[in-house]
């Protein structure tokens, strides 16, 4: 009888671990925001990209690399470290950034709407040295855009005096936190 009872257990036990197994994994609530970067689904990672580590690239050795940075931040300020090198030595170029609409993520920028950054509205040029090197530290306000708001986002580097563009990006995907 013992016998019968243990096997009867097993049996119960095994159902129990097989229901159990059939559910689904990590029943946890999601942030708003990790609600939207689920529904995206177009994102390449499940982590949201608050900060960017953009790379320019132009003719030759030109180069230029922005360090895109949103903190934790009530204001919901981005400050964009900006450093390009082998350019016209003690010349004036500006950082642009082009965005898709909004949360239309999809890894494909198209959009050709450039927008000059700067120091908060006030566009800000980027001076090189006298061997072509120059960096600027810039920064723009996003808090009139939701958390949570997703973008394919581009960059450019162009010469300020005739506008001709020197270094760009590759679409980079940007959420704002």
């Amino acid at each position: 009888m013992k016998r019968y009872h243990l096997k009867v257990i097993g049996i119960l036990c095994a159902s129990v671990a097989i229901l159990y197994s059939c559910q689904k994994e990590g029943i946890e609530t999601q942030t708003p925001q990790e609600e939207v970067i689920t529904s995206l689904g177009n994102l390449r990672s499940a982590t949201p990209s608050f900060n960017l580590e953009v790379i320019l690239r132009g003719e030759g050795k030109r180069f230029g690399h922005v360090k895109f940075r949103q903190d934790v931040d009530p204001g919901k300020t981005i400050v964009l470290g900006t450093w390009v090198r082998d350019l016209k030595p003690n010349h004036r170029y500006l950082l642009q950034r082009a965005v898709d609409p909004i949360n239309v993520v999809d890894g494909n920028c198209t959009s050709t709407s450039w927008l000059t950054l700067g120091k908060g509205l006030t566009p800000q040029s980027i001076l090189t040295d006298d061997r072509g090197t120059g960096n600027e530290e810039l920064w723009r306000s996003v808090s009139m855009i939701p958390t949570g708001s997703a973008f394919d986002i581009h960059f450019r580097v162009v010469d300020a005096l005739n506008m001709s563009v020197v270094l760009t990006s590759d679409c980079y995907q940007y959420v704002v936190r």
